[in-house]
């Protein structure tokens, strides 16, 4: 009776598979109830794609002739570097005038970094980035992004006690952020480049923690492929969370699409389920002409956003 009993169990298993047979328990991880969740088919969600460039992916040799090539191209999304970006205020709100293009994400710029152990480079750190925040606030930016340490940043404070100094910190800085009507962008990063912040999940916990509505995160596309599991568990797990998107080719960095394979649906079908209406912004490299390979990379990304 008990061998009747277990070959109709096992036969039930395998009939629904793991993921049903979990989920019948009540016992369903939530990384699996996102795949088994994940549509088979297009979404349905016509939320638009917003594209991005940096300043310095933008083909063109002034900021002008960059902003007529992305308009021309329907581009909307100016990502600009923060190093120095107080002096550059007045240049970039005249370069806008009369145009559709908005200042999406200011990418770093600060110096020193906030989970140091010499506390004058943590200090260093949150006034460089009050300076970038002020200046991002005055273009309408909606962030400035921030990576806690790098790597080759050291010494720096072991991870429990640096999580809790850069909560503390964080805190001071998203109230400075939210006065100057913009956020802090929290980025992870490949374990080439950073140890402490690598996947969306952690910047999330820490958003949570830090509980301000001027402490957000952003995911990669670049830096997802070595650390995510999946696009989409990741972007999902940044949820409201989620202010910004870089995005770039997946095995070297370069334009979208210059490596065979580039795919990113799986990412978009996230972004859609999430409603995210923010910029998806070019970092990469590229090898070829940029007026003929970033605008193929519109092309394919649109033709996937319409595909998740």
């Amino acid at each position: 009776m008990e061998n009747a009993r277990n070959d109709t169990r096992r036969g039930f298993l395998k009939k629904i598979g793991v993921g049903g047979a979990m989920a019948a328990l009540g016992t369903v991880p939530l990384h699996i109830q996102a795949c088994d969740a994940a549509p088979r088919k297009k979404s349905g969600n016509s939320l638009p794609l917003n594209l991005g460039l940096q300043e310095g992916v933008a083909p063109g040799k002034t900021l002008s002739e960059k902003l007529d090539f992305m308009e021309a191209n329907g581009v909307y999304g100016l990502e600009i570097g923060g190093g120095k970006l107080a002096s550059r205020v007045t240049e970039i709100q005249k370069a806008l005038q009369n145009r559709k293009i908005k200042v999406s994400a200011i990418c770093a710029g600060f110096q020193g970094w906030l989970i140091a152990e010499n506390e004058a480079d943590r200090k260093k750190c949150i006034d460089t980035s009050k300076e970038i925040l002020e200046a991002a606030g005055a273009l309408g930016s909606y962030g400035m992004i921030l990576v806690p340490g790098f790597n080759g940043q050291q010494p720096s404070l072991p991870f429990v006690e640096a999580r809790e100094i850069l909560i503390e910190q964080l805190k001071e800085l998203g109230e400075f952020a939210v006065k100057n009507n913009t956020t802090v962008i929290l980025e992870p990063l490949n374990r080439r480049e950073a140890w402490f912040l690598r996947m969306v999940a952690n910047a999330a916990s820490i958003c949570r923690d830090v509980d301000s509505p001027g402490i957000t995160c952003m995911g990669d596309f670049w830096h997802m492929t070595w650390e995510e599991t999946d696009d989409m568990g990741a972007f999902l797990s940044g949820q409201k969370y989620l202010q910004h998107v870089h995005i770039a080719s997946r095995k070297t960095r370069s334009v979208p699409g210059e490596d065979a394979g580039d795919n990113y649906v799986t990412g978009f079908k996230a972004l859609k389920m999430i409603n995210y209406t923010r910029y998806v912004s070019f970092e990469c490299g590229t090898k070829s002409d940029k007026n003929i390979v970033i605008p193929a990379a519109f092309k394919l990304l649109r033709e996937q956003w319409d595909m998740a």
